[in-house]
């Protein structure tokens, strides 16, 4: 059993059906969704023709279990802040978002169920990337 933060992208691969990524997330005993995938996602459905019905799937997700929303608080923002200042040394700039999305990862002791082979690039957390193409 595994503790994921899911990435935006691992979310919507669940929902296409991905075989790895269906199998990642049925068998998690643990899911921290961050609320800046959800704005992610949000921004999608709005821009999107399927709003309600894509919200509606979404709701059903969070309801689960072992389903938590993770917020960003004072120990997150720690974590980003760290992480930038990693990250800039290393001369790896990744984009902010994802940053804050591994900064929820470190927070909760759990690893980035993502599609972007980028997060590799965080040594302090670890990944689990479904597909090297992105």
């Amino acid at each position: 059993m595994s503790r994921y933060c899911l990435d935006t992208s691992a979310y919507i691969e669940f929902l296409r059906g991905d075989s790895r990524a269906v199998a990642a997330i049925d068998g998690a005993s643990w899911i921290g969704f961050p609320v800046i995938a959800l704005g992610e996602l949000y921004t999608g459905f709005v821009l999107g023709r399927r709003h309600g019905r894509d919200a509606e799937r979404l709701r059903e997700f969070l309801a689960h279990p072992v389903v938590e929303t993770i917020p960003l608080d004072d120990e997150v923002a720690h974590e980003y802040a760290h992480l930038v200042a990693e990250l800039r040394t290393a001369g790896t700039p990744l984009p902010a978002n994802d940053i804050w999305i591994a900064a929820c990862a470190a927070r909760t002791s759990s690893v980035i169920l993502t599609c972007d082979a980028h997060f590799t690039r965080v040594e302090r957390v670890g990944c689990v990337v479904l597909r090297g193409d992105r």
